[in-house]
């Protein structure tokens, strides 16, 4: 995986992995990510939901940004002629729908960071939330030892019948 350098506060750099803390909520940094399980994580139905969001979200607006870039390409391949008729002045067709590109962009930016602060952001933070009180064992305390309280009670309960 590739490595991250980041700073601490005195300005020391540490290196972590992909798999690490980088791109994690800011709620995940810092001592409250300390012994988080991210598999665990990655099965709560809060986290679930936002991926399942974000993505019914991304994967149009993606489907719809390459199709208009490649309609583009298309009409400058085999309609140059079309794109070549002034539009007014010395601006071309072409040129114009050129332009429309960079809207596309802007706009498209603008509508997700819109989506991002009113759904995407209060899922990431319950997602996160609800990451760090599993990972706490619900009552605020981390966990002691090598398993969960449910897995040490499921464990207990195995072994007394036995």
């Amino acid at each position: 995986m590739p490595e991250l350098q980041q700073r601490d506060p005195e300005g020391a750099v540490s290196a972590s992995t992909d798999g690490d803390r980088a791109g994690a909520p800011s709620a995940f940094h810092g001592d409250a990510a300390e012994g988080l399980d991210w598999k665990a994580a990655e099965r709560l139905p809060e986290f679930r939901e936002l991926v399942s969001k974000r993505r019914s979200f991304v994967i149009p607006v993606l489907g719809f940004s390459l199709l208009w870039y490649f309609a583009f390409i298309t009409l400058a391949a085999f309609a140059p002629d079309f794109l070549g008729k002034t539009l007014t002045g010395d601006v071309t067709v072409g040129f114009g729908l050129a332009l429309t590109q960079f809207a596309m962009v802007w706009g498209l930016t603008w509508l997700y960071l819109r989506k991002a602060r009113r759904d995407f952001d209060p899922l990431t933070a319950r997602a996160a939330q609800r990451a760090l009180e599993m990972t706490r064992g619900g009552d605020g305390r981390a966990p002691t030892g090598r398993f969960t309280r449910e897995e040490e009670t499921v464990r207990t309960e195995e072994v007394t019948r036995r």
